[in-house]
């Protein structure tokens, strides 16, 4: 009986294709902020933060493992659909199993584990920034050619190398400044759940 409970059903679905739909709408309009060249880098602090609240509703919804790896999965190939590349899609699955892992270890209980768990999930954005760091020249070759040289030469004089792994950290930081905002926002909602 047990491992019947622990399978996805169709109310879990739902879930997961409604939370990841609104998810992506306002992770879609945070990334218009890259339009301005000094916001690129601060994409993964700022996207987390802004999807902080419905994703954290979200978690109050979750507890079968595969909800939040499906969501990273989605968000990855909408991001692949959309001209991003593969690279997102990549890192969507990755996070989003580690993501699920988190939560996991909670029992989709545990609130250290929400924070902890969105901070790890956070980390699929980085999919989408990495492209500077991996595939520089394409990357930058395909920037010049859509928004001009003036654009590309700002967004790389502020995307040095050494920045990648400081992003990571950012964006790490985005997701618990985001569980943080959710958390606050939504409090019944997660002593409802039972999330302490």
């Amino acid at each position: 009986m047990e491992v019947r409970n622990n399978k996805l059903q169709a109310k879990d679905l739902i879930n997961v294709g409604i939370f990841t739909a609104i998810y992506f709408v306002v992770f879609f309009a945070g990334m218009m902020l890259g339009y301005i060249p000094i916001f690129i880098p601060l994409l993964g602090l700022v996207c987390p933060i802004l999807c902080g609240i419905p994703f954290m509703l979200y978690l109050t919804k979750v507890k079968k493992f595969g909800m939040v790896s499906l969501t990273g999965i989605i968000l990855g190939l909408l991001n692949v659909l959309i001209g991003a590349g593969v690279l997102v899609l990549i890192f969507g699955v990755v996070f989003g199993i580690l993501g699920d892992l988190v939560l996991k270890a909670g029992k989709y209980q545990s609130w250290k584990c929400t924070l902890l768990g969105n901070g790890v999930f956070s980390l699929w954005i980085m999919g989408y920034v990495s492209r500077m760091f991996l595939t520089r020249v394409e990357f930058f070759t395909f920037l010049e050619s859509n928004y001009g040289a003036e654009y590309t030469a700002t967004l790389a004089s502020y995307t040095p190398n050494w920045m990648f792994p400081v992003l990571f950290v950012v964006t790490f930081i985005g997701g618990i400044l985001g569980a943080l905002l959710g958390k606050a926002v939504l409090k019944k909602h997660f002593e409802k759940a039972g999330i302490a």
